[in-house]
């Protein structure tokens, strides 16, 4: 009898084991247009929140060192104030203190402050 019911039941696993490998579902990801979906939302924050504002930076900072003349005030990124006594290409001549000058590549100046505008007190 034992033997028998050994026969019936792996008799009645062949037969469902095919049933369960055809209910199973197919796996499909998702389309290739759901993904772009996905990432354009992304993308755009990205360009707006940072690659936007850089380019308008740097659009400033080139326009402010290409209209450097001669009697300037200026700041450089190290934090040097002088009057540009010479305005080149690429670098200006500063008049730090009266009969100091020195050269300064012109993408160091990080603000023109204009003849007219006095350099802030140091208090």
């Amino acid at each position: 009898m034992l033997t028998r019911l050994a026969t019936l039941t792996a008799g009645a696993a062949i037969v469902t084991l095919p049933a369960l490998a055809q209910a199973a579902p197919s796996a499909s990801g998702p389309s290739i247009m759901s993904q772009v979906l996905l990432f354009l939302p992304l993308i755009l924050i990205f360009y707006f929140l940072l690659i936007r504002p850089q380019q308008q930076r740097a659009k400033k900072h080139k326009a402010l060192i290409e209209n450097i003349k001669k009697g300037d005030t200026i700041v450089t990124s190290g934090g040097i104030v002088g009057k540009v006594t010479k305005a080149g290409d690429e670098e200006v001549t500063v008049e730090l203190a009266e009969g100091v000058r020195v050269q300064i590549i012109k993408q160091m100046v990080i603000d023109v402050r204009g003849k007219n505008q006095p350099v802030a007190a140091n208090d």
